[in-house]
C-alpha cells in the first residue's frame, strides 16, 4: 500500500501544477477580453458608417455601370471562404464549432455546384484541413487573440484580387464569404457566416426611387433593412464606390476579426475556469484516495502487530 500512497501524491503533485497553469491562462485571457473588447466597441461605428455609405454609391451605380461590388456573377462557380480560426488550443468547443459551420457551409455550396476556395487564419484549422488534404489558397498564422488592421489589410487584398479578376482567370471568384465566431456576450459567441460581396441591393416597396440594402448588421443583429435618402456624388457615385470599396472589406474584415479575438478569449477564460475547478477536484479526491490508502497501512501494521503478539504468548 506504500507504492499507492507514492502514487496518489505523484498524481496530486502533477494536478496541483496543472492547476496553477489553467489558473495562470485564465487570469490572462481574463485580462486580455477587456481591450478586445473595447477594440471591437471602437471598431462599431466606423464600420456602420463606411457601410452605409458604401450602400448609398451602391444604389447609384447599379443603374450605370456593372459594378463587381453588386454585380452578380453567375458564369463564376467559385467561392471564396475566409475562415477566421484560433491559433492556440485550451479554449473548449471554440474551434471545432466553427470547422463544424464552415465544414456545414462548404458542403451546401458544393452540393449547389459551387467550388470552394479556402482562405484560412489560425493554426488550428490550418491544421486541421493540412491532415486532411484539403487545399488551403493562402494561410495567415499568429495573433488570432490579438488581431491587428495590417492583418485585415493583407486579408481584403488578397480576396479582392481574386474576386475582381476576370472571369475567365483561374482564381477569380464569384463570391466572398466569411466565417467567424461572433461575440454576443461573456456567455454566448456563436459561430457566424457573412457573404461580404456582392452587396444584395433590394428595392423598396413604398418608393421606388428608394433602395434597401440587405447586409449583415456589424452590430451584432441578424441583419438589417435599411432604406437610404438620395444623395449627390462627386466626382460621380461608381468613383466614390471605387475609393470606399477596399475600405469597406478591409473594415468588415477586421470587425470579424476582432470579434473572433474576443470570442476565443472568452472561450479560453471559460473553458480555463473550468480546468482549475476540474483539478481541485481532483486534487481532492486524490488526497482522500491517499488517506485512505495510509489509514490501510497503519491499519494493516497495527493488525500485524497484534497478530504477532497474540502468536507469541500462544507459544508461550
Amino acid at each position: 500500500m506504500a507504492g499507492s500512497q507514492r502514487v496518489f501524491r505523484a498524481r496530486i503533485k502533477s494536478t496541483q501544477s496543472l492547476g496553477k497553469i489553467f489558473r495562470a491562462m485564465e487570469l490572462i485571457a481574463a485580462s486580455r477580453i477587456g481591450r478586445a473588447r473595447q477594440s471591437a466597441a471602437r471598431q462599431r461605428p466606423y464600420a456602420r458608417a463606411l457601410t452605409r455609405a458604401v450602400g448609398l454609391a451602391a444604389s447609384h451605380v447599379r443603374e450605370e455601370i456593372r459594378h463587381p461590388l453588386i454585380s452578380e456573377r453567375p458564369e463564376v462557380k467559385r467561392v471564396a471562404m475566409l475562415v477566421l480560426a484560433a491559433d492556440r488550443g485550451m479554449a473548449g468547443a471554440y474551434t471545432a464549432n466553427l470547422l463544424r459551420t464552415a465544414e456545414g457551409h462548404a458542403a451546401e455550396l458544393a452540393a449547389a455546384g459551387y467550388e470552394i476556395d479556402r482562405y484560412v487564419a489560425g493554426r488550428r484549422a490550418v491544421t486541421y484541413y493540412e491532415f486532411r488534404g484539403v487545399r488551403l489558397v493562402k494561410t495567415w498564422l499568429g495573433e488570432s487573440d490579438a488581431p491587428n488592421f495590417a492583418r485585415a489589410k493583407d486579408m481584403a487584398a488578397t480576396l479582392l484580387g481574386a474576386f475582381t479578376a476576370a472571369s475567365d482567370m483561374p482564381d477569380a471568384v464569384g463570391e466572398l464569404h466569411v466565417v467567424y465566431t461572433h461575440f454576443r456576450n461573456m456567455v454566448s459567441q456563436a459561430p457566424r457566416i457573412v457573404r461580404l460581396l456582392p452587396l444584395e441591393l433590394v428595392e423598396a416597396e413604398e418608393d421606388p426611387d428608394e433602395v434597401i440594402v440587405h447586409q449583415e448588421n456589424v452590430l451584432g443583429q441578424e441583419s438589417v433593412h435599411e432604406v437610404f435618402p438620395l444623395y449627390s456624388f462627386e466626382p460621380s457615385a461608381a468613383g466614390v464606390l471605387d475609393a470606399l470599396l477596399p475600405r469597406y472589406v478591409r473594415s468588415r474584415i477586421y470587425d470579424c476579426l476582432l470579434q473572433a479575438a474576443a470570442s476565443e478569449l472568452a472561450n479560453r477564460q471559460r473553458a480555463m475556469h473550468t480546468a482549475t475547478e476540474n483539478a481541485e477536484d481532483l486534487v481532492r479526491n486524490y488526497t482522500r484516495l491517499a488517506n485512505q490508502a495510509r489509514q490501510a497501512d497503519i491499519t494493516q501494521e497495527i493488525s500485524e502487530i497484534v497478530s504477532g503478539a497474540d502468536a507469541m504468548a500462544a507459544s508461550r
